[in-house]
């Protein structure tokens, strides 16, 4: 423990709502999964409701319901299909008949209302919840992103009862895309429009709210004035932190392979493509010819982004680029997906973080930061206007550059490629950031807050 961990009196049980608990490799399990253990150490005792799409918690009352609606019926089903039977054919032929079933269903459900597709989750939600709430079963109700439908039943909860409501917040709720230089609310879309409409309920109906960088935090202030005012929600930041299964300990020797292996792990996107990679190899194989055999660009958890496919098509580096996709459970060894990524990661020679520029990445750390730094190996970074991560980045030894220069990125590579071949990679200072420290500073606000 590197966080003393305060025992809680009152209030003890929690209802924790969360869509997406116990999902294997998905990061919004994972930041409240990683909790639970040291919340069952403080003293609380947890009732979960969640979605169909992870496995059941067998440590203590775990209900899980389907959402109402088609778009999240069909979400709920695959998964559920999916950890059920695995993804062969049963998954193909049963998720396809149910996806051409529900198609003019939701077509109609996005014209109508157009709101993400786990909007409807909010109906067993509530419902649910309350029941156990009048039953005298619950002291506080603790909503959990990433889903929003969650949150907006721990309002509806509230509002209904009266009952205690904390609330975490993992994304931005309200991307500054949507908005003026100032915060201010500029909505593009129906989805985001109720999502600026929710965030101003959390900041009016919760006890405590809080979110997971400094950006966010002051963002979110900016545009509800009335958040940390008299009768209105406290809000504070917590580092959300990993315990991911099977981290290496400090100062573990590297072995050093035929291949330079550069790692991404996670989603892509325009804004967070590997073409940026790619476009840097160019130059350092005009000048070092032999790179070519020795450099691996290792890509894990989501299919390739549109501008990575289109750069393969251009300068043909299908042999520099390996393409894993998502790693699931192991059916021979039993592995869950997340342990298989981890070993994978304490493989790396150099673990690639791309952060977007889009400007709500401003207020984003990627979870899967907070995995790198337990795996142990060196971390190039490639940032956008984050200060917070800048500083996590640099104070334990990385590798740093920023999106705004292709010249920049390809400057990194080459000192990377020379410090690989030297077998001189960055040795990262040893400080990863535990789950324990988030959840002592959770309870602790809660007990302030009594």
């Amino acid at each position: 423990m590197t966080a003393p961990l305060p025992q809680i009196t009152s209030p003890k049980r929690w209802l924790i709502l969360s869509h997406a608990f116990n999902m294997d490799g998905r990061a919004a399990s994972q930041t409240i999964t990683d909790k639970i253990p040291y919340l069952l150490k403080a003293g609380v005792e947890p009732i979960v409701l969640s979605g169909i799409t992870g496995l059941k918690d067998q440590r203590f009352p775990h209900y899980q319901y389907l959402a109402w609606g088609p778009a999240g019926f069909r979400f709920d089903f695959r998964h559920w299909v999916a950890n059920r039977y695995g993804r062969g054919v049963l998954y193909k032929v049963s998720t396809s008949i149910v996806s051409i079933a529900l198609a003019p269903f939701i077509a109609l459900e996005r014209a109508l209302l157009g709101y993400s597709s786990q909007w409807s989750w909010v109906f067993p939600a509530f419902f649910h919840g309350r029941k156990l709430i009048r039953a005298g079963k619950v002291d506080v109700v603790f909503s959990v992103g990433s889903a929003w439908s969650a949150h907006l039943a721990g309002v509806w909860l509230k509002k209904a009862t009266g009952i205690e409501l904390i609330s975490e917040v993992h994304d931005p709720m309200v991307l500054r895309k949507d908005e003026n230089d100032q915060g201010i609310a500029k909505p593009t879309n129906r989805d985001a429009a109720f999502r600026h409409y929710l965030e101003a309920q959390l900041t009016q109906h919760s006890n405590l709210v809080w979110w997971f960088t400094d950006g966010a935090l002051h963002y979110a202030g900016v545009r509800n004035p009335n958040l940390n005012t008299p009768n209105n929600a406290y809000g504070f930041m917590v580092l959300p932190g990993a315990e991911p299964p099977g981290g290496l300990s400090a100062g573990q020797q590297h072995v050093y392979t035929e291949h330079l292996n550069i790692c991404h792990f996670g989603s892509l996107a325009k804004d967070r493509s590997l073409s940026t990679i790619l476009k840097a190899l160019i130059p350092l194989f005009q000048k070092y010819p032999e790179a070519r055999q020795h450099i691996r660009i290792n890509a894990y958890g989501a299919p390739l982004d549109s501008l990575t496919l289109d750069a393969l098509k251009q300068w043909g580096f299908e042999d520099v680029l390996i393409a894993h996709g998502r790693l699931e459970k192991d059916p021979v060894t039993g592995k869950l997906g997340r342990e298989r990524v981890v070993e994978k990661m304490q493989k790396a020679d150099v673990l690639l973080l791309m952060l977007g520029h889009e400007e709500w990445c401003t207020e984003y750390i990627p979870s899967k930061f907070y995995e790198y730094l337990w795996a142990g190996r060196p971390i190039w970074g490639i940032s956008h206007r984050n200060p917070q991560l800048d500083q996590m980045l640099l104070e334990r030894g990385s590798y740093i550059c920023y999106d705004d220069s292709d010249e920049k990125v390809a400057a990194m590579l080459e000192t990377i490629w020379l410090d690989w071949r030297k077998q001189q990679l960055i040795q990262p200072i040893w400080k990863p950031i535990g789950v324990d420290q988030a959840v002592a500073t959770i309870l602790n606000a809660v007990q302030a807050h009594q």
